[in-house]
């Protein structure tokens, strides 16, 4: 189970740190999607590696088995909101990195009209301003459900659920393109 004191890494780095293509590839996602370090996105690499694995396992598998670990692994995958209801494995084994980047919280609350900038975003979750269901969350890396997505809000006890809050005025005025950024 391994020494609650020191944590397992929960990614895996590149295996050719200074491959020139794979450097700009991730400077140009960090950017795009306002990760904080290279870390992030190689933490969401893994999560989308492990599901590839799990999938192409499931091509070589038994029908009856392959069955019951395609309805769990669909499941889950439908429930993150990483694929829709009725896909092939094939369509698991399309899946892109991007795909993964957009399920984070920073994403979804910028793409949701809650931040100016994917930037702003980071800093309202991880200031508590962000709600997800009942409770605030201060990761912004924390993967949004179908289920939480109709639940993203200001936080209650931010000053940002005021509609008064100059940050929402600008937001609104942004909105209806008063203003640029």
């Amino acid at each position: 189970m391994g020494d609650p004191k020191k944590p397992h890494k929960k990614y895996k780095t590149p295996e050719s740190p200074f491959d020139q293509e794979r450097l700009a590839e991730e400077l140009s996602l960090i950017g795009t999607y306002g990760l904080n370090n290279k870390r992030e996105l190689w933490r969401i690499r893994t999560m989308q590696r492990n599901y590839l694995r799990v999938a192409r396992e499931m091509l070589s598998m038994e029908p009856e088995k392959r069955a019951v670990k395609e309805k769990d692994i669909k499941g889950k995958l439908y429930s993150l909101g990483f694929i829709q209801r009725d896909i092939a494995v094939e369509g698991i084994l399309s899946l892109k990195i991007e795909d993964f980047l957009e399920r984070r919280l920073q994403t979804f609350v910028y793409r949701n009209r809650l931040a100016s900038s994917l930037f702003q975003a980071r800093q309202l979750i991880v200031h508590g301003h962000i709600a997800v269901g009942d409770g605030k969350v201060y990761s912004p890396s924390y993967i949004v459900s179908r289920e939480d997505e109709k639940s993203l809000r200001y936080a209650p006890s931010s000053p940002l659920s005021s509609v008064s809050h100059p940050l929402r005025q600008q937001l609104a005025a942004m909105e209806s393109g008063r203003v640029e950024r």
